[in-house]
């Protein structure tokens, strides 16, 4: 029998259209996802946000899940159907459990068989009743680390490591496989005492993604000043999710939403080396608590009194660090470091990031948090529109 064999011409625009709709086919699986917070509970119009493939409610306390309790009980700053009717038809809506601080509550849920099943079968009751898509998983952090290192050494959390990923997989084991889960994960390497080539294997096969928290990678126990979300701390903190296996279409690039500062050492040439300079001691060393050198506020938020001029000048002298990746302002004259990302730090992040190492998405801490202009929004919506079209959902 023979075959006829299509010229070469036909066969090119063939394997063309293959190649477009695999590109399309990608595209359309990637996550954007938007965390949508008590504080800053502010959603913009339909137009911008038509792209956003899930939106977390930030947060249940998961204290609230570690004992018996009725849907009256549990507490969220809005309902789950309200947020479904702002946001395009398909988009995921989830509640995401915990937060910085919030870490007793896994500590008591983690320890034992049972203690996990009844977290987990509180964690699908709380989904049944809200008729959320969903949970993401915020524990901040399993291992140490966290809120309360100072007052519980990670020595005393090591048992957590192991405990994480049983916790991860009894709350999935309740939901079963169509209800989605998420993590958000420590950006900073120090941080990631959970996250191992051990550990990996297991909390993969619980989680759908994982949402790396690759900002606020300078904090108050750092002594130098760096970028809190820039380029190269956000690749460091990819590659070593790599390195530990996690796959690479389940991780989710964070994106901040808002604005740090940190207080230098008036003693140090910050004018000269601006980066890499001395701060003041930033938190107590002991018990970790905050001494009130350095903070943060979104888009949204008032600029607090004492820094509307500095910040001023930082906004109108702003610079770009071509190494670290990241937009900056050093004032030696009020020795503050401010540290934020531009709209086209944004933008340098997903070609340099998202696109280069084909991550599964991105997501922003939080939406509300860029009102009222949403212009942070806007540069992350410019790369679903510019790739095709966007992700063509249905409108509202």
């Amino acid at each position: 029998m023979l075959v006829p064999v299509p010229n070469s011409q036909y066969t090119g625009m063939v394997l063309l259209q293959i190649l477009v709709a695999m590109v399309m086919a990608q595209l359309c699986e990637s996550r954007y996802v938007m965390y949508l917070t008590g504080q800053h509970n502010i959603i913009p119009e339909p137009r911008l946000a038509a792209n956003i493939t899930h939106v977390a409610l930030a947060f249940m306390p998961s204290s609230r899940l570690n004992e018996p309790i009725t849907p009256l009980e549990w507490p969220l700053f809005t309902t789950v159907e309200a947020v479904r009717n702002q946001f395009a038809k398909g988009t995921s809506v989830m509640v995401a459990i915990g937060g910085w601080g919030d870490t007793q509550g896994f500590s008591t849920a983690a320890a034992t068989d049972e203690t996990r099943r009844l977290f987990a079968n509180n964690v699908k009751a709380v989904v049944d009743i809200t008729g959320a898509d969903g949970v993401d998983v915020d524990w901040e952090y399993p291992g140490g680390n966290g809120e309360d290192y100072g007052r519980i050494s990670n020595s005393e959390k090591a048992w957590e490591i192991e405990a994480y990923p049983k916790l991860l997989a009894a709350i999935r084991a309740a939901l079963g496989p169509d209800k989605i889960m998420s993590a958000a994960v420590p950006g900073l390497p120090r941080d990631m005492l959970a996250i191992t080539k051990n550990t990996i294997p297991k909390i993969s096969k619980s989680l759908d993604f994982y949402n790396i928290m690759t900002y606020d990678l300078m904090n108050r126990r750092d002594s130098v000043t760096k970028h809190h979300t820039g380029i190269q701390l956000s690749l460091e903190s990819i590659d070593a999710y790599l390195a530990a296996g996690v796959p690479v279409e389940k991780m989710n690039l964070g994106f901040a939403f808002y604005v740090k500062w940190f207080r230098t050492d008036p003693g140090a040439d910050c004018a000269t080396h601006p980066i890499g300079c001395k701060t003041l001691l930033l938190e107590d060393p002991v018990t970790g608590d905050d001494l009130g050198r350095a903070g943060a506020f979104s888009w949204h938020d008032e600029v607090p009194p004492d820094l509307r001029k500095s910040f001023s000048k930082a906004l109108n002298e702003a610079r770009y660090d071509d190494v670290g990746g990241g937009t900056y302002y050093s004032d030696s004259e009020e020795n503050i470091w401010w540290s934020w990302d531009s709209e086209a730090d944004i933008k340098r992040k997903i070609s340099t990031i998202v696109e280069k190492k084909r991550l599964g998405g991105v997501f922003a801490w939080g939406l509300g948090e860029d009102a009222p202009e949403f212009s942070h929004l806007k540069a992350l919506n410019s790369y679903f529109e510019t790739k095709g079209g966007g992700i063509f959902k249905d409108e509202l």
